[in-house]
């Protein structure tokens, strides 16, 4: 015999979840007179048949053809007041759901006007806060006839949401200012996020109520990851493993020339692109243009020789060798250099 619920209520304080349906399984038996206590940040929606019919909010309920007119209307009059009748009966959480964290997975590729390569690969993460709106929509949309709903069943979906509409921003912001002006602009790429996704949200009976960026800063992806991205040809993928070791120098004065650390997307390496390997670049092309012209790469270099086509102190081609990770003849007590193991260095 089925159970008849005199007393339907949910205390849990649900902080994580967004739904809960009473019982889990199966429908509820009612009768006309149970009471349904709804506490201050709940909503609840009766179901029947798949249809959502009516609402309560806060506070004890007792179940009459007035507070609960769809489900008598949807159901007949054929039974007496104490008949019992079945229904759905979803509990709400209608409070603000703070402090969800968002973040970009895989750098976002935007346009960086006069700067670098004119690309520039974004990473950013910061926190956003939503509530349901329409209890209704956001079960019939999101929910369906599960027992639970929790934060985290719906989470990678709003981020994405989030993510798409951000993508969306920094594209039509970066037709107008570079990489460094945008980052100054946090607060207005917030307020617009929120503007641009509101109607995503609402759509799913949803309320974004806030949207923040913590952090957005060009990535530390490397060379390497650009050009296995497709974002670079193999002469400016060359070009920017030379600025690499020219930085990673700079950095290490013990020596040592990793080729392969991160680039900054782009960010300020422009100005060096061009100079790193004019003279690499000039003579695989053809002959010398005169005592002003760039010079040919030779096909067997001392370690000076080498590091002047690369723009790098002496000392760190002989640690690149002495490493292995340059190839290099020792003839005596001095290294030889040819061109093809120069070439095959950079290329990594």
């Amino acid at each position: 015999m089925a159970r008849i619920f005199d007393v339907v209520e949910y205390p849990n304080e649900m902080a994580n979840e967004i739904v809960h349906r009473f019982p889990e399984s199966g429908p509820a038996d009612l009768r006309m007179g149970s009471q349904v206590i709804v506490r201050e940040s709940q909503n609840v929606v009766f179901f029947r048949d798949g249809r959502a019919l009516d609402v309560l909010g806060p506070g004890r309920h007792t179940i009459t053809t007035a507070n609960l007119p769809l489900i008598t209307d949807f159901i007949g009059k054929a039974f007496n007041n104490r008949t019992p009748f079945t229904a759905e009966v979803y509990y709400i959480s209608m409070k603000e759901f703070a402090d969800r964290k968002w973040g970009t997975p895989q750098p976002i590729i935007v346009r960086n006007p006069g700067v670098g390569l004119g690309v520039a690969l974004l990473q950013g993460f910061g926190t956003y806060s939503f509530q349901v709106k329409d209890p209704q929509q956001f079960i019939t949309q999101i929910v369906g006839s599960q027992g639970q709903y929790r934060t985290s069943d719906i989470e990678n979906r709003l981020r994405t949401m989030l993510l798409s509409k951000l993508q969306d921003l920094l594209g039509e912001t970066t037709a107008k200012s570079n990489v460094l002006e945008l980052i100054g602009l946090t607060d207005e790429l917030s307020a617009g996020v929120r503007a641009k996704t509101q109607d995503d949200f609402a759509a799913i009976g949803l309320l974004l109520k806030s949207f923040y960026i913590g952090n957005l800063k060009p990535s530390d992806k490397s060379a390497e990851e650009l050009r296995a991205m497709g974002m670079l040809d193999m002469q400016t993928y060359t070009q920017l493993q030379a600025a690499d070791a020219m930085r990673d120098a700079a950095q290490n004065p013990s020596g040592g020339a990793g080729l392969t650390a991160g680039i900054g997307a782009g960010m300020g390496i422009g100005n060096v692109l061009s100079n790193s390997l004019q003279g690499m670049g000039t003579g695989q092309q053809g002959q010398q243009a005169g005592s002003g012209g760039a010079a040919v790469m030779p096909d067997v270099m001392t370690p000076a020789e080498a590091a002047s086509f690369l723009k790098v102190a002496e000392e760190d081609v002989v640690a690149a060798t002495t490493a292995g990770e340059l190839k290099a003849r020792k003839i005596g007590k001095a290294y030889r250099v040819s061109k093809e193991a120069l070439e095959k260095y950079l290329q990594g």
